[in-house]
């Protein structure tokens, strides 16, 4: 067979900025010119310790010198450490551990529907969403949302997912049938534009699904792990879900998602009914735990509040400084949004250029998202990026 040599060798799935990264240190990257950047991505929320993290480089190394995979046909340490201390830490009492934050809210969406169908309610299988969510690619994912711009070319679509608008209590309440299983809901929207869900949204939705006999599922996969400056998001409102997913922060770099739930949410979930050839390696859990290490020191998440309450001032004097530059500043913790006059990509790349990165989202957004370990001189030297283009104007 001869290759179509024009085809390029990776799927062209993406839009790849011309940059190639050579290293990573903290919150910095050199690429190969040797060039450095300020990360203020994180590989969209995912090295939440920022890079080469001594305490995460040394896990994985012993690790790796160990054991790197067995299957989940026999007990794995590491994976049952995990799940004890995410346990201990958190609303649930049981964890599934898989490899991505898609996975995570598949194992959501099956144990939602599992659990009705376990009770003799097969018919209770619908899911209200909201729009301007983000659950993952896949097709149950992409489902869930509606969204055009990720459903494009694959439908027929995965039945059972009813979508309302952002926030509203009364669309929520009037959407729900005598189908409906379960409520998804990320607590703060990553891609949707850094909005958070007000706390008494959340407590209103928990009153719901305990009114109408639903599962309430927290999506943290971007906001959880101490992004929001808490352990997981929803704690600012004081309101457990049902089940959880989390992922990217999880693994600070490493591949690891994990569904967390209470007994009676994941009472349908029986031998053979769930599974993942690769979820819970010894590896990925190591680091995991390496970084709740890390992220349960004392004083650690005071800290990531502590700067992120100083990265929003600084970013809200911007805003008073450009009104005509600047319209709003968003988000919670270390997971915050800026929205400026100008394209936001374009912005982006402007920011680029003088060596910081950040990260567009929906309603024209640019995301901040430092390494948790980030300090105050860097959130200045980053606040001085964003006044100089800002100063330059332009659309």
């Amino acid at each position: 067979m001869t290759r179509n040599a024009s085809f390029p060798t990776l799927l062209p799935v993406y839009k790849r900025i011309d940059i190639l990264f050579e290293r990573g240190q903290g919150a910095w990257l050199w690429d190969r010119q040797g060039r450095r950047y300020l990360d203020f991505a994180s590989g969209i929320a995912v090295t939440a310790l920022g890079h080469a993290h001594p305490h995460l480089v040394a896990a994985l190394t012993e690790q790796a010198r160990k054991l790197w995979h067995v299957s989940n046909l026999f007990r794995i340490e590491q994976l049952e450490k995990l799940a004890d201390r995410l346990v201990a830490n958190s609303f649930a009492e049981t964890v599934f551990v898989c490899n991505s934050g898609a996975e995570a809210i598949e194992a959501c969406i099956k144990m939602a529907r599992r659990f009705h169908w376990h009770r003799g309610q097969p018919e209770r299988h619908r899911i209200l969403t909201f729009e301007g969510a983000f659950h993952g690619r896949t097709l149950a994912a992409i489902s869930a949302t509606r969204n055009p711009r990720l459903t494009e070319g694959f439908a027929p679509l995965l039945e059972g997912f009813d979508v309302v608008p952002f926030a509203d209590h009364t669309a929520v309440r009037e959407a729900i049938t005598p189908q409906t299983a379960a409520i998804l809901i990320e607590p703060v929207q990553g891609e949707g534009g850094v909005r958070p869900v007000p706390a008494e949204c959340l407590r209103g939705l928990r009153q719901l699904c305990d009114e109408h006999d639903l599962l309430l599922i927290f999506d943290e996969v971007q906001c959880g792990m101490g992004r929001t400056g808490h352990l997981f998001a929803c704690e600012a409102a004081d309101v457990a879900p049902d089940i959880m997913a989390l992922a990217k922060g999880l693994g600070g770099g490493f591949p690891i998602g994990a569904c967390l739930a209470t007994a009676r949410a994941a009472s349908g979930m029986t031998p053979g009914s769930h599974g993942s050839t690769f979820g819970g390696n010894p590896l990925g859990c190591a680091v995991a735990n390496a970084v709740l290490d890390v992220l349960l020191e004392e004083g650690f998440l005071e800290n990531v509040r502590t700067q992120g309450h100083y990265l929003r001032e600084r970013l809200e004097a911007l805003r008073a400084r450009y009104p005509d530059r600047i319209s709003d500043v968003r988000g919670l913790g270390l997971m915050l949004g800026l929205k400026p006059a100008m394209v936001n990509t374009d912005f982006a790349a402007r920011l680029r250029e003088r060596g910081l990165l950040t990260v567009p989202a929906a309603d024209n957004v640019v995301r901040l998202l430092p390494p948790l370990v980030i300090g105050r001189e860097e959130i200045d030297l980053a606040c001085e990026t964003i006044a100089a283009v800002l100063e330059e104007g332009g659309s």
